[in-house]
């Protein structure tokens, strides 16, 4: 079974991933993490934050020789801003000057200083920060490297940014052309206009994109527990990244408007055996059933805004504006990177929970064979 674990604070040393069950044996290939950290760091509407780090990955434990060794594997990706925070960011030693006393309302201040008994939302927004994203992309960028050996590919692409939707087809080479991780040039520039109106207004703008897993066989994941069907697993690891407010597998919400007879999809005969359409996106009771595993997912506008909603002090409860913390204007190309990442996360979960073998030699075989019966039945 694979953990999975993250830490750090968005200003202080790093951020890191912690990883265990991943077989040994398996050959990693660094320049693919940090592409998928590059990308993570793209995307038309970020902040000035991306003009500083510059974010690679950087092994602590678990490899050797760039091969997985079977034993935990720990992952950093430094913060180079952290030069300017040693002070204020002190495991030991306690700095004035960058407290925080006002909640953002959109953010988890007010709920984090409720949970952990915080005054100073400084203690609070350093973890609940977007920033340990980086660390769940290196984790899966790893990980990638166990899905192309199983013949298993993962992308993503962006479908809307405000009032702009996007309904073409995927283009690798389009997307990676695309500012806003879109495929389609014309509708790229449209978004760039979106975020470009947002910013001019001190707002912040919201979106949708598409991951899409092709190459995993029917058979992944189970309906006998509740708690192992992938479907249920890739909705808890995609809303759990920051901003995300609603996970949609296949058709999503359109099943509500679509009868039966027209939204299920029919089985053709042959080997494997096909489907004339994918309105489940993959997955029946939780489990692959052969075709591609697809999911939108909606994120807020972030909510950070240059203009601050009405908020309350909490050291005397009065009125005020919140205040402004370097943020984005808009985050959802940035996003669609995590996306990918987290369903990477699901589905080695998944792989790892039907196959949790020690070895890659071992895995391949076991994974093969069970393709092989898939492809035969």
């Amino acid at each position: 079974m694979l953990v999975f674990f993250t830490a750090g604070e968005s200003h202080g040393r790093g951020v890191f991933a912690f990883l265990d069950g991943v077989p040994a044996g398996l050959k990693v290939d660094r320049d693919m993490i940090n592409n998928d950290l590059r990308r993570r760091q793209g995307g038309y509407g970020r902040g000035g934050r991306m003009s500083i780090e510059k974010d690679r990955v950087d092994v602590l434990s678990g490899l050797r020789g760039g091969t997985t060794l079977g034993s935990p594997i720990l992952l950093a990706v430094w913060n180079k801003d952290f030069d300017n925070w040693k002070e204020y960011m002190d495991p030991w030693d306690t700095w004035e000057g960058m407290e925080r006393y006002i909640p953002r309302p959109g953010h988890a201040d007010l709920a984090g200083a409720a949970r952990f008994r915080h005054l100073d939302l400084r203690n609070v927004l350093e973890r609940s920060s977007a920033r340990d994203t980086a660390a769940r992309v290196a984790a899966a960028g790893l990980l990638r490297s166990m899905l192309k050996a199983l013949g298993i590919e993962v992308y993503s692409w962006v479908t809307r940014i405000g009032g702009v939707e996007f309904r073409g087809d995927f283009s690798r080479p389009l997307r990676d052309k695309s500012s806003v991780y879109c495929p389609d040039a014309k509708v790229t520039r449209a978004m760039e206009k979106e975020v470009d109106r947002a910013k001019k207004d001190g707002d912040t703008i919201g979106g949708e994109f598409r991951v899409k897993a092709e190459g995993v066989p029917a058979g992944i994941g189970s309906y006998t527990q509740w708690s192992q069907r992938l479907d249920a697993l890739l909705a808890e690891y995609l809303m759990s990244i920051p901003g995300i407010k609603a996970v949609q597998i296949g058709k999503g919400i359109e099943c509500a408007l679509i009868p039966g007879s027209k939204l299920h999809d029919v089985i053709v005969p042959g080997k494997p055996k096909k489907r004339m359409t994918n309105n489940a996106g993959g997955l029946e009771g939780g489990v692959t059933n052969g075709e591609a595993i697809e999911v939108t997912c909606t994120m807020k506008p972030i909510p950070t805004l240059k203009k601050g909603l009405v908020s309350v002090d909490m050291r005397d409860g009065k009125e005020v504006k919140a205040e402004y913390e370097r943020s984005d204007y808009c985050a959802v190309p940035a996003a669609s990177v995590v996306g990918e990442a987290m369903v990477i996360l699901a589905i080695c979960q998944a792989l790892l929970c039907s196959f949790p073998l020690p070895n890659m030699d071992l895995l391949l075989d076991a994974f093969g064979k069970h393709r092989k019966y898939w492809e035969d039945l």
